[in-house]
Order: C-alpha cells, then sequence, then structure tokens
C-alpha cells in the first residue's frame, strides 16, 4: 500500500511540573462530518435546493474522481445561475439529520467537556457544518473544524475553495486530513498540550488515510460496512499488525459512546 503524506505521530507524554499533581487524562476526539456526524452527503443534500431537485446531465458528467471539489465548486455556480439563495442553502444544511445515536454521543462529551478535545476534519464546506451544527446544538462542543473554505459573492452566489494542496497520493486534491491531523498534534505539543490518545469516528476512505497514522494506543471508529471500514479490514488481512490502531466499528453513536465511558471509568 502507498503510503501517504509526510508526518508521523508525535509521542505522547504528560508530566508533572514540581509539586503540582498530574493533569486528568486528556484526550483527542476527531471528527468526520458527511455520513458520520450527519447521515448523508451534505454535497448530495444541497441538490434538493435546485430546481427539480436534480442537477442536469452535463454537470454531472463533469465530475472526475479525485476532484470532488472542483466537482461541487460547477455544481454552485449552476446553483447559482438558477436563483439558489443563502437562505435555501441554510435550510438545507440546517434540516439534514444526525446519524443514529449521534445526540447521545454529543450529550456524553458535553457533560466530559474537560476531558475531551474536540476537532472536525471534513471535505464538505465550512459554511453547511456551522448551519448544522448550530442547528443542532453542539457547535460549541468542536475546538476547531478543518474544512473548505465557503462563503457567497457579491451576486449571492456560493462558493467553495480547496482546503489546501498536499502531495499524499492517496487522498483527493484539495484534501489530506492525515495531514491536518498530523499538523496539529505538532501545534498543540508547541503549546504543550499532548494528548494520552486519538480517537477518530469516520466513515470514508479519505478517513482511512489519517487512521493509518494513529498508535496502537489510539482507537479508529469506522462506521460499519463504510469505505473505511472495509479499508481497514482488507489492509489487517494484507498486512497484518500494519494498521496499528484498535478498531472499533459503529451502526449507532451510542457504541461509540459506550466506548469513551468505559475509558473513563478504567482510568478512574
Amino acid at each position: 500500500m502507498k503510503r501517504c503524506c509526510e508526518g508521523v505521530r508525535l509521542p505522547c507524554l504528560f508530566k508533572s511540573v514540581g509539586m503540582a499533581s498530574p493533569r486528568p487524562p486528556k484526550y483527542l476526539l476527531v471528527f468526520d462530518f458527511d455520513e458520520t456526524i450527519i447521515n448523508e452527503n451534505s454535497d448530495d443534500s444541497i441538490v434538493r435546493a435546485a430546481p427539480g431537485q436534480a442537477l442536469p446531465e452535463h454537470i454531472r458528467q463533469t465530475f472526475r474522481e479525485g476532484f470532488y471539489n472542483e466537482y461541487m465548486q460547477r455544481v454552485l455556480v449552476y446553483m447559482g445561475d438558477q436563483g439558489v439563495k443563502m437562505g435555501d442553502f441554510k435550510t438545507v444544511y440546517e434540516n439534514i439529520p444526525l446519524s443514529p445515536g449521534m445526540p447521545d454521543l454529543f450529550q456524553f462529551l458535553s457533560k466530559n467537556h474537560e476531558l475531551f478535545e474536540i476537532i472536525l476534519i471534513s471535505d464538505a464546506n465550512m459554511f453547511g457544518i456551522e448551519c448544522n451544527l448550530r442547528a443542532a446544538g453542539f457547535y460549541s462542543l468542536f475546538r476547531k473544524i478543518f474544512s473548505n473554505p465557503s462563503g457567497f459573492d457579491k451576486k449571492g452566489y456560493f462558493t467553495l475553495g480547496p482546503y489546501h494542496s498536499h502531495k499524499c497520493l492517496d487522498c483527493p486534491a484539495n484534501m489530506c486530513k492525515r495531514k491536518i491531523l498530523t499538523e496539529y498534534l505538532a501545534e498543540r505539543a508547541q503549546e504543550e498540550v499532548e494528548f494520552e490518545r486519538v480517537f477518530y469516528v469516520g466513515d470514508g476512505a479519505n478517513d482511512f488515510c489519517p487512521s493509518v497514522a494513529l498508535t496502537s494506543a489510539d482507537v479508529a471508529f469506522p462506521r460499519k460496512g463504510y469505505p473505511m471500514h472495509r479499508m481497514a479490514q482488507e489492509m489487517e488481512k494484507q498486512q497484518p499488525g500494519a494498521y496499528q490502531a484498535t478498531v472499533v466499528p459503529w451502526e449507532s453513536a451510542t457504541e461509540v459512546a459506550r466506548y469513551l465511558q468505559d475509558v473513563l471509568k478504567k482510568k478512574c
């Protein structure tokens, strides 16, 4: 299997300073958005705001594998041409349902917020994610959200850009989540915040890439039967031991909450 982009996980060490008591365990919890936090692909969902709730064939034929961000830029120009406005997009995003059990998981995290630092890494867009999480009441849970920049221009058209460039051969041209996660861990380490464990909740092939960088102390929560889950199983079959993280598949996010609850109990 090809290696992804540069960067390795930094060692996680907790140190007491002077006579101070050791700080409580601190965990980094990373979420994907589409088909993880929400139960749909938000890029597909916004087509409900298009005329006839469908795209013309000549737009759909422009899709190229690995360049979905560019394709969505064309979709949004078409929708702008058809008179779809910010309020129309906002309504769609606000009404996308959360995945099964996700409210329960978020309530659990709200009650234990001092132990978890929570970030979101998504190949969707900032506007849509913020609309959905604010409507659901969980936006404040997240310390940072990494997603493609988006907004509305002077004509009122919804605009979308790439997040960054990278050298990973396995990820879409506009985003490598492993690069983002690696850089985030390095940045937090420089700020003297290091995590005992990393938990990663995702579903897609672009979530598999960062999960390969997790250590044996960490846990990957792939949505059961989705690409991230299948790719982890395939890697374990072809290269036993190469995938280091503990794999805990989920159908309902309450399963993730139960696992995290058990982790906290063992620390007591």
